[in-house]
């Protein structure tokens, strides 16, 4: 890819396959991207604006980043995400939401529901039928186990994902990419440098999935792929058991 680096290359091959196997992109599609200001958002931002460049299917990108008055270790300047958005050549949104309640509390829970809300109602306001998220492979793999370990159901992020009746679709072009590649182009293209990690990203149980994985990496090293796959792989004729 003109002016990236090979990881670049490699993550926008494999966009254009999870794009291919799922039809996330559309000719005349307008897509809201959701920023956080971390490594995952800003290089999803990128590299789509590098392939709305060429791609055949046309389509529209606009930015949003939600404030909110909780300032953690992973809130990033307004300033920065601006000069991004400008250099990237985006329209761009940012949107202010109020997160404590009367007793100045608030959860990880609370506040992801809420900019995912937000997010939402932006991309209905700006006639977006599409919204783009950063999540990644490592994400929806850990994901489905705690939704297997903590849940009790087998479940995960689609990578793409209709609601409200088809108006707005959730689209996860990133979900072939595992993270470790992704922390890699960040950091070649300067992003890791200003980029601080929110002090609640992670909850204790996704940290310990994390760890775990990592362990039985080490002993079978397909097991991310496997996981990823077993969804779309489930067996029926095995599968015949009644809740307790």
């Amino acid at each position: 890819m003109r002016g990236f680096t090979k990881t670049g290359s490699f993550i926008s091959s494999k966009i254009g396959k999870a794009i291919e196997d799922y039809n996330l992109i559309e000719d005349g599609d307008r897509i809201l991207v959701g920023v956080s200001g971390g490594k995952d958002s800003l290089t999803l931002l990128k590299l789509l604006r590098e392939r709305q460049k060429w791609s055949p299917a046309k389509f529209e990108l606009v930015a949003a980043h939600i404030e909110s008055d909780l300032k953690c270790g992973g809130c990033v300047h307004k300033d920065f995400l601006t000069k991004i958005f400008e250099d990237t050549g985006v329209r761009y949104r940012f949107k202010k939401i109020k997160l404590f309640d009367k007793n100045k509390k608030v959860n990880c829970f609370w506040c992801s529901w809420n900019r995912r809300k937000t997010l939402f109602k932006t991309a209905y306001g700006l006639g977006c039928n599409k919204v783009a998220l950063g999540h990644h492979k490592d994400d929806i793999i850990e994901t489905t186990l705690l939704n297997l370990f903590f849940q009790g159901e087998i479940s995960t992020m689609n990578p793409r994902q209709e609601l409200f009746n088809g108006k707005i679709v959730i689209i996860r072009p990133l979900c072939y990419v595992e993270e470790k590649t992704i922390r890699r182009f960040a950091k070649e293209i300067g992003f890791l440098k200003k980029i601080r990690k929110s002090l609640n990203s992670q909850d204790s149980n996704r940290r310990y999935l994390k760890e775990f994985i990592k362990d039985v990496e080490k002993r079978c090293p397909s097991v991310k792929t496997n996981i990823f796959r077993s969804i779309a792989r489930v067996k029926a004729d095995y599968i015949n058991l009644k809740e307790d």
